[in-house]
Formats: structure tokens, sequence, C-alpha cells
């Protein structure tokens, strides 16, 4: 199977140049300054510290590699952090950038850290490094949650998308917050023809037929190919807030929460970190496939490295999460955003449940082992038959 590229360049990166990323091979520098990166660079395939830009190779033949796993015969993903010789299969043995383990600061200077850090980088996401042009092409994925918001905020005459079934939370938020901030709110208002057509098409992208993994990307997928056909060739999202800030409850209740072996809440936050590059190739090609670029000025190295000197008490405190991001956005949004609960993409837009409503409608029950994905395996086997 063909390479993404020209096997003669001396480069052929997304992301960031070629010069960026030397450089940080030399320094072994894992936050240089990008938003992610990955590729090729002279004669080594590169794949950032946090894994925010996918990679793959061919599993039978790892001279072939591509940014589209939908290219090789046999795909599998290039680990984050890693360098390695282009025909070599890279591996965690490989790796050459590690997330450092930076101590706390205080906590005011911490939070202002943050503050500068989030406003510069929403403010630049019409300056996207690797866009091939900026301004009226740029769209906004938006729930009504603070991340969304924030973004929303850098770049105020970008239109706002919501994706999701009718009551929904995430698109009843999206309308008090757009009404808040005064701005354009486009409605993808989603159904069960929908979701059947779209699954097929989504899983071959991914590679992925879970249905967690599906029911996250198809609201970013769905309202990505809306504003594709608006004529926005960009997304901004706020991914990457959860990871970084403490919003997930498995953190907050650390040392408590099973799900982690952290004893404290900072540890919790770095164990959720590693989950990044997974998520990240899962939505990045969620919203390719729709023919959209995503840009992810959260998951910027600045905002980063700002995060990762928070105490914990800028994380979680008194059991309202994401502290710092929230005093970032004071003044920003207004209040009733700043501080609003979202629920996950996957339950906030009811894709979650519609899927699941629509394998039992079609036979395959609750009592039966992975009946969600059953299902979706059975729209997959149809589509290939059409």
């Amino acid at each position: 199977m063909p390479a993404a590229s020209d096997a003669g360049a001396a480069s052929d990166l997304d992301g960031a140049s070629a010069a960026t990323v030397r450089d940080a091979l030399r320094s072994a520098d894992p936050l240089p300054g990008t938003a992610g990166f990955a590729g090729r660079v002279d004669d080594r395939l590169v794949r950032d510290v946090l894994g925010r830009r996918p990679l793959f190779v061919d599993a039978d033949d790892p001279s072939a590699w591509a940014f589209d796993p939908t290219r090789l015969s046999d795909p599998t993903s290039v680990p984050a952090g890693v360098a390695r010789q282009v025909g070599d299969r890279p591996t965690d043995g490989d790796r050459v950038w590690t997330l450092p383990d930076l101590a706390p600061d205080d906590r005011e200077p911490a939070l202002a850290a943050v503050r500068e850090a989030v406003r510069a980088q929403t403010r630049a996401v019409d300056a996207d490094e690797g866009s091939a042009s900026a301004g009226g092409d740029l769209a906004v994925a938006f729930s009504g949650g603070v991340d969304s918001a924030v973004v929303a905020a850098g770049v105020p005459d970008a239109p706002c998308y919501v994706a999701g079934f009718e009551g929904c939370h995430d698109v009843a938020a999206a309308r008090e917050a757009a009404d808040a901030m005064d701005r354009d709110l486009r409605v993808v208002e989603l159904t069960h023809g929908d979701l059947r057509e779209a699954v097929p098409r989504l899983a071959s992208a991914l590679g992925r037929t879970n249905p967690m993994d599906l029911s996250i990307a198809l609201p970013l997928h769905l309202v990505a190919r809306r504003a594709a056909a608006d004529g926005f060739d960009r997304l901004a999202l706020g991914q990457g807030a959860d990871e970084l800030f403490g919003g997930y409850a498995k953190v907050a209740k650390a040392p408590e929460d099973p799900r982690v072996d952290a004893d404290t809440v900072r540890g919790a936050r770095r164990e959720v970190l590693a989950t990044i590059p997974a998520q990240a190739e899962r939505d990045v090609l969620a919203i390719r496939a729709a023919g959209v670029e995503p840009v992810t000025p959260l998951l910027h190295d600045d905002v980063v490295a700002a995060a990762l000197r928070l105490p914990g008490e800028s994380l979680v405190d008194d059991g309202v999460r994401k502290v710092a991001l929230r005093e970032a956005a004071r003044g920003l949004v207004p209040d009733s955003v700043r501080t609003a609960d979202k629920k996950a993409v996957q339950y906030g837009t009811y894709v979650s449940r519609e899927l699941d409503r629509l394998a039992r409608q079609a036979g395959f029950k609750r009592r039966m082992d992975d009946h969600v994905e059953r299902y979706v395996r059975s729209l997959c086997d149809g589509a290939a038959t059409e």
C-alpha cells in the first residue's frame, strides 16, 4: 500500500514544520510550541508526546504509513512520543518524548499562567498553524459548556454548531449559552436515519465498532458534515479540557475512585492524560471523515505546560471541577456558562441512548452480549454488500 506522501520528500508532517520537529528531536523537548504533530521528517516517523495527530503504519509492511488508516491494509497506530526509522516497526520502546512531571506552582501564579495561555491560544485559532486560510472558513463545535464556550469566545464571528436528538441536554444548554453570548447557533437535529447512515461510514474511518467510541464520534462527525455543507473547512473544539483540567469524576474522587490508581488528584489527572492519544485519534479521524480539519486550541503545548503546573486545588476544589479553566473563562463568557455543568457528549446528545434503541428495534436485545456492537456490525455488513 502507498505511504501517505511522496517518499522522496525530506518531510511530510501534519501540524508542525520540519524545523520545529528537528529541534524537538535534538533537544528532546516534549512541548515545543505546537498543537501536536505526526508524520515523517527526514528518515523517521514521529508522533508528538500526547498523540494529538493520528499516524499509522501497516502491520505487514511498516515502510507503508499514512495519516488515514483506510489507506493501509492492516493499520496500526504509531505510539505517542515516538520517533522511529521509516520501515521499522514503531513501539513504545522508541519513545523520545515523555510528558514532563512538573512540580505544582503556587495557586495564583499557576492560575495566571493558565489564563494567559488559554486566552492566547483561543485568540490564535484563526491563525492555526497548518491551515490553508483563516477567517470565514472556521466554525465552532459548541455544547454550551465552559470548554467550547471559551474556544468560541476567541473567535467571536464564527458560527457555533451543536448536534443532538430532540429534547437532549446539549442542544438545550447550547441554546441557552448561545443566547447569553449573543452567538449564531446552528442546530443539527439528529434522526435515527442519520445514525443508520453514518455508523458504517464512521466505523470504517475509525477502524472501530465499539459503541462508546462511536457514540462520542458520531455527534462530532455529524456536526462537521453540516459545517462542511455550509462551506466551512475547519472546526474548532474544546477537546482536551477535561483531561488537562480535572473534568472527570474519577479524577475529582481520587483516591477513593477505583478507576484510577493514583492517590492524589494530580496523579489521577496524569493517568487520564495517557488516554489522549486514543481519544484524539478517534476525534480527528471522525471530523476529517466529514472533510473538515479539527482545531484544538486547549491542547496547545502552551496550555498543556501551564496546566501541568496547577496544584490539585486548582483542578478540583470542594467538588467543583476544572477550577483553573473556569477562572480563565472569567470575563470571557457569562458566569451562567462559565459555571455550568455538562454531560458527556454521548449522553448529552442522546446518541448513546438512541443507538441502543435502534439495536433493540433491530432485534439485538440487551440480554445479548454486546448487543449494540452486534447491531453496529450488522449495519457495516449491510453497507458493504450494497
